[in-house]
């Protein structure tokens, strides 16, 4: 089992910044896939950002080249640096952990096998 727990959410200002971040207990840290998903109001979670055990990244790309995502293996944590936000990031946001996949297994949230409780995310305009 691996236990995620998210921190970081907060109401902002349109362009401005949040880090959010994903502690990870149970399991080896370091042997996960590790992704960010969010979930706005009346719509379907989507994929946002995933990053690989050996630490490549991919990124949807509404958030590409505003949002970075990075891990800490001795932390047993992964984070998610968004800049630039605007309202349309407005959701509650999901890590999640699988084993290493592939890329189309990185993308998809029915390939993760555990997941954090969410943290919200408020963007104003």
């Amino acid at each position: 089992q691996v236990q995620l727990v998210e921190s970081g959410g907060g109401l902002v200002q349109a362009g401005g910044s949040l880090r959010l971040s994903c502690a990870a207990s149970g399991r080896t840290f370091s042997n996960y896939a590790m992704g960010w998903f969010r979930q706005a109001p009346g719509k379907e979670r989507e994929f946002v950002a995933a990053i690989r055990t050996g630490g490549s990244t991919f990124y949807a790309g509404s958030v590409k080249g505003r949002f970075t995502i990075s891990r800490d293996n001795a932390k047993n944590s992964v984070f998610l640096q968004m800049n630039i936000l605007k309202p349309e990031d407005t959701a509650v946001y999901y890590c999640a952990a699988r084993p290493a996949g592939s890329y189309y297994q990185l993308v998809s949230e029915r390939h993760y096998n555990y997941w954090g409780q969410g943290t919200q995310v408020t963007v104003s305009s």
